[in-house]
């Protein structure tokens, strides 16, 4: 399961056509950001559940 900090691929790509994004807001709703261009799109908990493709780099693994 995805935490706060974990980076995620997504499977449609952002408009600077890269599909990574850090979590930075979790709750009812889920705040990402761009990797690429930093961008914040927030979008209900059902929907990034069906948008999300997998996670790329668990945020618990940096330490």
């Amino acid at each position: 399961m995805y935490e706060l900090g974990d980076v995620v691929e997504m499977k449609k790509p952002h408009a600077c056509q890269t599909n990574r994004f850090e979590i930075v807001r979790m709750g009812m709703d889920i705040k990402i950001k761009c990797i690429n261009c930093q961008h914040i799109v927030m979008m209900p908990r059902r929907e990034f559940d069906k948008k999300m493709k997998k996670i790329l780099k668990k945020k618990s693994e940096e330490k």
